[in-house]
């Protein structure tokens, strides 16, 4: 086998577990097994997802946005005041 097909071979194997580990860590972060998502309740800058205003976590302008959310345990937002699970 010559020194490119080595290489070659090298990188393919790399990018698989590249790509293998982002699919295990997509799994982990949308999965949170025992927790739930709780809208309403995030202080600025401290939400953990996405909405229709943005596509990242810490990115909320206010506190208590009603869009805006955290994963708590579940069971824990509806104790929560302005708190409401969301899917």
């Amino acid at each position: 086998m010559s020194n490119t097909s080595i290489r070659v071979l090298q990188v393919t194997a790399a990018l698989a577990a590249l790509v293998g580990g982002a699919a295990l860590v997509a799994t982990t972060a949308s999965a949170k097994e025992g927790f739930e998502k709780c809208a309403g309740v995030a202080k600025a800058r401290m939400n953990d997802c996405a909405t229709k205003a943005h596509s990242c976590a810490g990115q909320a302008k206010a506190d208590r946005d009603p869009a805006e959310w955290v994963y708590v345990p579940t069971g824990t937002c509806a104790k929560l005041a302005g708190g409401k699970v969301v899917s």
